[in-house]
């Protein structure tokens, strides 16, 4: 079927209001314009009519209800949240309460989990289909398979993608189009509401430098005033909003941007923050509905004479114990997994504490993988390893009174198998390359953030007060219980990250006798687990923050936020 057929006849299926989706190829030519235009003649634009967006991101292929974190009352309480089935049904519900509704997701949807890897995100078109979304943004690990993989996964889903700042790289900086159309637009109740978007820019510095290779990536201030002024005065429309994949800081500190203006809202993504009341900002209100299936955000516009008059947003939780799981969605989730099933629920150890990854600075989850580093490899000085944001907590217990480590935990903790590497660095390096990461967290200036956390690590003590200015945040430095000496040569230890140079380790620049030992993270994991189970991975307080409380949740401040 034709975008311009199925476009149709969704507007059919709203015939009331006279919904339609256009794009940049199709408003050029639009076979059903007449009905269309026929359609949105019989609405009464004197009454104000409601729409619904629905956004979901960063589910990271975590296909079933899981176990979830939230904060309450100073403290860490959990909850089953969360499985596509169950997110199905209550899209279903919302859409059946107001069927004006415009559902998209935001990105992170091919990585995350053993299945997305066994298949290389192919078991995710079919149940992203199923799902029935309208709009889709790639995040900043669509790429994990490569450029020609993302192109065919994401070009194997019906709706649209838009991306407004990836570009085919042609070889010796020479820019070529843009993979996805720039722009769409969903003509809804005698309005038009513009959608662009924006992708991170720092994925080639972020993930391994091969994932992006044939990709150019601008910053969205490269081009956001021309698009808005696009949608605005050339599309006529009279309400524009990003879709983003930038993280919480970037997409504020874009909100603040003088190239924002004219944009209403950001429906971000990608640092999984659950953003309850819109942050408003100097031109833009920005939102993030969480992560992990957990969230749906919902923005109702209320719609006049063809303009917005109202917006309300709310932060609904997938709450899956009390959802009746949509029957098709469960069929063909298991019909995808059957053949892994097995291997994905083997159970390879046992922790006697909750297994988490949520807070800034030191988590349970990378307690145990730099433990199992140093056991592994007990001569290396300084183990390190990465501030993920992804993977689900697991914390609930089998009959054996601990919790369950299974084959397909491990891939959701660490999606991708890398190599273990190892390689030597003086005193120095280390001091000024932990300057750099607790910039990547706390930068000042929102818009010099990553993404990531504070990098996790053993053998070496760091305090540090995160909102001191840039190189002088880190206080003190041992390693060993001895202090760092700058010109002695330390061996440090991370994953091999691919493409990256032979001399950078953890991006750490300028390392010395780098090598790759014989195993990986997931080698070494299953090793660990297997002699040493039932683990307690308590975080050691390696990583002391002087400024701010070790249960730090977030790196936004500032703004009137809070994650819970």
């Amino acid at each position: 079927m034709s975008n311009n057929r199925r476009d149709f006849l969704k507007s059919v299926g709203t015939l009331g209001l006279g919904a339609a989706i256009i794009s940049p190829i199709s408003a050029i030519a639009n076979t059903n314009q007449t009905e269309e235009i026929n359609l949105d003649a019989a609405i009464d634009e004197t009454k104000p009519q409601t729409i619904s967006i629905l956004q979901t991101t960063d589910v990271h292929c975590q296909i079933h209800p899981h176990d979830e974190l939230f904060w309450e009352n100073e403290k860490a309480v959990f909850r089953k949240t969360g499985g596509y089935a169950y997110m199905a049904t209550l899209l279903k519900q919302l859409k059946k309460k107001n069927p004006n509704t415009y559902i998209i997701d935001t990105g992170d949807m091919f990585q995350g989990s053993e299945l997305s890897v066994e298949t290389t995100g192919e078991a995710f078109v079919p149940i992203l289909n199923a799902l029935n979304y309208d709009l889709y943004l790639p995040g900043n690990w669509e790429v994990i398979y490569g450029k020609r993989k993302m192109q065919t996964l994401l070009g194997s889903l019906d709706a649209p993608k838009i991306c407004t700042n990836m570009y085919h790289d042609l070889g010796e900086g020479k820019r070529g189009e843009l993979i996805f159309q720039p722009y769409t637009i969903w003509n809804i109740a005698g309005a038009k509401i513009g959608f662009l978007g924006y992708t991170d820019p720092l994925v080639p510095l972020r993930q391994s430098p091969n994932y992006s290779k044939g990709i150019l990536y601008t910053n969205p201030e490269e081009n956001l005033a021309h698009y808005v002024d696009v949608l605005r005065n050339q599309e006529q429309c009279s309400y524009v909003i990003i879709i983003a994949h930038l993280g919480l800081s970037q997409q504020i500190a874009l909100a603040n941007r003088p190239e924002c203006e004219g944009v209403n809202y950001i429906l971000g993504g990608d640092t999984h923050e659950r953003v309850r009341k819109p942050i408003v900002c100097n031109y833009s209100k920005v939102v993030e509905p969480g992560a992990f299936g957990s969230f749906i955000g919902k923005l109702d516009l209320t719609i006049l004479n063809g303009k917005v008059i109202e917006d309300n947003y709310e932060l609904i939780e997938v709450d899956s114990p009390k959802i009746k799981p949509d029957a098709k969605i469960e069929k063909l989730l298991k019909e995808k997994e059957s053949v892994y099933q097995e291997k994905i629920n083997q159970v390879i150890g046992y922790s006697t504490i909750p297994l988490y990854r949520y807070f800034v600075v030191e988590n349970p989850i990378d307690t145990m993988i730099l433990n199992a580093l140093n056991w592994k490899f007990p001569e290396i000085d300084i183990n390190l390893s990465n501030g993920f944001r992804f993977c689900p907590p697991k914390t609930t217990p089998d009959e054996t009174g601990n919790i369950p480590i299974t084959n397909g935990f491990i891939f959701d903790m660490l999606p991708v198998d890398s190599t273990v590497r190892t390689a030597k660095v003086t005193g120095k390096q280390l001091k000024n390359w932990l300057e750099k990461e607790l910039n990547n967290v706390f930068a000042q200036d929102a818009s010099k953030r990553f993404g990531g956390w504070v990098v996790k690590f053993k053998g070496m003590e760091v305090r540090f007060n995160a909102f001191a200015e840039m190189d002088k945040r880190v206080q003190s430095i041992t390693v060993k219980n001895t202090p760092i000496d700058p010109e002695k040569l330390y061996t440090i230890m991370a994953c091999e990250r691919d493409g990256d140079p032979v001399d950078m380790l953890c991006r750490m620049k300028g390392v010395l006798d780098a090598k790759n030992t014989t195993s990986t993270l997931h080698t070494v994991m299953r090793e660990y687990l297997k002699l040493n189970s039932p683990v307690t991975p308590t975080p050691e307080k390696n990583a002391i923050i002087l400024d701010a409380p070790e249960t730090l949740l977030t790196q936004v401040t500032g703004v009137d936020y809070t994650f819970r």
